[in-house]
């Protein structure tokens, strides 16, 4: 007749404890279960002889899936198979005469320790698993899956490029060191490499490690309590981010940057570039949902995407600039100096476009020689009798001399149109070579990152 070995607590510190041996009538199941109904009873303690003896918990997991990352709540949402041991010290029993090495039994119907994840924001959706093993020597696995539901202090400064480490911090709610410690079963290589390969989800985040660290935290009484942290890295899968928004924001800049081989005063180049700001707008109204919202940082993506609209609003003004300089210039007053020594002889050399002399047309002088032709028919025809001819000259003459004028005031005004131009020009250079520089750093950067959010573990 197989039997079953109780170790139950003595009333009696001083006396130890007693054993009672209860026997199993047959080598099965049922035998088993009605031997143990005993140590059922006794669910309500911790499972130890001495009770300064601590109970040791040893925790693994499975990573299934990460199923989610919610940048503005901090939360992450993944799902693992827990796995708890410890061992029972009210029970050992011989396999051979009780007929099996462990049986399962309700969960309710044995202690089960109060190892909680600290990080824990909602309740467990999971399965609920209604059953333990209890193994022969004393040993009991509680394996069950989870939905963790996590917070999670989320950097996403470089999305969609960004790699996040949240943690998995598992310790008990209750029990001190002195009562309850906490150790692992398996190493955080041995938990990543399961992880990878038993991982269902596809979805935007990659595991690309787990590593773990014991800690101990003060409790309020003096004494301490263990924790057990695993640290979890994911990478995002930026795929989707850089052909959708990257890309097509570099292929709209790229298309603002070729508008300036228009003539400026052409009505085309500003009807193109108003057209290319209404579709970018559209466009980033559309891909609005796959940026991330977080009043935490602004990611760099955010800064980008501000900047190419930017240019091409600046783009806008500077050709509404052009024109209105090249077509209203001549009523404009002369360029004050601090424009032309800012502009014309710094900026202009800055962008190899140097200004152009001064010409000296303020002090010319226009000879009529029609008019002089009429000053000296006088002296030479003095003595000749004014005639119908000689008013005619006197009347060209009058004409020829406010024609000079008018010359000489539309000669001394283009100078003036002629510096406002060239202010115009120097800053559509300048912009310009602003586009370049930002397109071709864009592009780089974006190349690098990529490559090396792939290529890192």
């Amino acid at each position: 007749m197989a039997r079953l070995t109780v170790n139950l607590p003595h009333p009696r510190p001083l006396a130890g404890c007693s054993c009672i041996m209860l026997n199993c009538s047959q080598p099965n199941m049922p035998s088993l279960l009605e031997a143990l109904k005993p140590v059922f009873k006794l669910s309500s303690i911790r499972p130890v002889m001495n009770m300064s003896t601590p109970t040791n918990v040893s925790i693994t997991f499975t990573l299934f899936g990460i199923l989610g990352v919610d940048e503005k709540a901090q939360i992450l949402t993944t799902f693992i198979f827990q796995t708890l041991v410890w061992r029972n010290e009210f029970i050992r029993w011989d396999p051979e005469q009780c007929g099996s090495l462990r049986i399962s039994v309700p969960r309710k119907m044995l202690w089960v320790p109060d190892v909680v994840i600290n990080e824990f924001m909602e309740k467990n959706s999971a399965p609920f698993a209604p059953y333990n093993y209890l193994n022969f020597n004393g040993f009991v696995t509680d394996a069950q899956p989870v939905k963790v539901v996590s917070s999670c202090r989320l950097d996403i400064y470089m999305f969609p490029f960004d790699i996040q480490n949240c943690s998995l911090s598992f310790n008990s709610y209750l029990h001190r060191m002195d009562a309850l410690r906490i150790d692992h079963s398996a190493s955080a290589e041995e938990i990543f490499e399961s992880s990878k390969e038993w991982m269902v989800t596809m979805g935007e985040w990659e595991l690309i490690g787990i590593t773990m660290k014991k800690y101990e935290l003060p409790a309020s009484d003096d004494k301490m309590y263990e924790e057990l942290r695993f640290y979890v890295s994911m990478r995002r899968r930026a795929t989707m981010y850089v052909m959708n928004l990257l890309i097509p924001s570099c292929f709209l800049i790229t298309l603002d940057l070729f508008s300036f081989l228009l003539p400026p005063q052409s009505v085309d180049r500003a009807s193109l570039k108003m057209t290319l700001i209404l579709g970018y707008t559209v466009f980033l109204l559309i891909m609005n949902d796959l940026l991330p919202i977080t009043g935490n940082t602004i990611p760099l993506i955010n800064v980008f995407l501000s900047l190419c609209l930017a240019l091409m609003v600046a783009s806008l003004v500077e050709i509404i600039l052009i024109t209105n300089l090249l077509c209203g210039s001549a009523n404009y007053s002369p360029a004050p100096r601090w424009i032309r020594v800012f502009v014309l002889h710094i900026l202009g050399r800055l962008v190899w476009l140097p200004p152009k002399p001064r010409d000296l047309q303020d002090n010319t002088v226009i000879q009529n020689p029609a008019a002089q032709e009429v000053n000296d028919a006088p002296e030479q025809k003095g003595t000749l009798n004014e005639d119908k001819a000689l008013e005619e000259l006197r009347s060209l003459s009058r004409d020829l001399q406010a024609l000079r004028l008018q010359v000489e005031q539309q000669l001394g005004g283009n100078q003036s149109s002629e510096e406002w131009i060239q202010v115009g020009f120097v800053i559509e250079r300048l912009l310009f070579g602003l586009y370049i520089l930002f397109i071709s750093v864009s592009f780089i950067t974006i190349i690098i990152l990529w490559v090396q959010s792939n290529t890192s573990t």
